[in-house]
């Protein structure tokens, strides 16, 4: 079975001294999801929790909404050319009252470590209903503290215990609005960590996530915002900047969108309202056409 971290030898480099050493590099492998049978979609991954990335991925298709939706999940034996499990194909098996998605060539998705969702024919492909509207204002929302938001970079970082041994993975966080962390996936793609969190908080039957907010390593992607959507989480947080599709979604959907988030410094990008002790800020001529060059 694939591990989480490989050794390789490498030529060292420093100030001008050459030596050669071994050095500790993250996994990655493909994993082929497989639904009742029939296959769905391949992406590089971490090896480990491949059962969860499963279910997560199902989530932010919107295949799955409850753990009872699965009655079964199962690495494909015999997939080696000599016979062997490589554990490299996984097989979920749906409920019989869980409608099973068309499964084409065209609708097939394949994944790297660095895009989540390549081979979507459209982009109204990828904007998948949500069984969990993110909720309006009201008692039921979150409210978040920007003094509590610049202390996640951190307990994320401190939590990154593959990166401290290899420097190439990304991760994937869920907080409580008071800073408390629920749990932490490490992997070589963004998207795949996310999948793991929401895979994992589904057969815990956690789903959805309506108090938590999302924190990730790197930038906030299109499919990262679409993933927390649809597992019902209100709002997510990155260290990097936020494409403009997934400010769009984040908009369109009442989620909570921040960036840059380092410190005390932020940037929000949508959803301020849920951000506590902060004044809107007033628009000026001057601000509006800095905006629009």
């Amino acid at each position: 079975m694939g591990r989480v971290t490989e050794r390789r030898r490498v030529v060292r480099i420093r100030d001008g001294a050459v030596s050669e050493r071994p050095d500790t590099l993250a996994g990655e492998e493909p994993l082929e999801i497989r639904l009742n049978g029939r296959p769905l979609a391949i992406t590089m991954r971490t090896p480990g929790e491949d059962f969860a990335l499963a279910v997560g991925f199902l989530v932010s298709e919107g295949v799955l909404a409850k753990a009872s939706d699965v009655t079964s999940i199962a690495y494909c034996a015999g997939t080696g050319e000599d016979g062997s499990n490589t554990y490299n194909i996984v097989d979920v098996r749906l409920a019989p009252e869980v409608p099973e998605p068309d499964i084409s060539l065209e609708r097939s998705v394949y994944t790297t470590s660095s895009c989540g969702l390549c081979g979507k024919t459209s982009l109204d492909a990828v904007r998948t209903r949500t069984r969990w509207p993110l909720p309006e204002d009201g008692p039921t929302t979150p409210s978040l503290d920007p003094s509590v938001l610049a202390l996640l970079p951190d307990r994320l970082r401190a939590a990154q215990r593959v990166f401290d041994r290899t420097g190439g993975l990304h991760a994937a966080a869920l907080f409580t609005p008071d800073g408390e962390m629920l749990g932490v996936r490490e992997d070589v793609g963004r998207h795949n960590a996310v999948d793991k969190l929401v895979g994992h908080a589904l057969r815990e039957g956690q789903l959805p996530h309506t108090d938590a907010l999302l924190m990730v390593s790197g930038r906030a992607s299109f499919e990262l915002v679409q993933k927390a959507v649809m597992a019902g989480i209100p709002a997510l947080a990155a260290v990097s900047a936020p494409s403009s599709l997934a400010v769009d979604l984040a908009a369109e959907t009442g989620m909570t969108l921040v960036g840059f988030l380092r410190g005390s410094s932020m940037n929000v990008y949508a959803g301020a309202r849920r951000l506590t002790g902060i004044a809107e800020p007033a628009e000026t001529a001057e601000s509006t056409a800095a905006a629009d060059r």
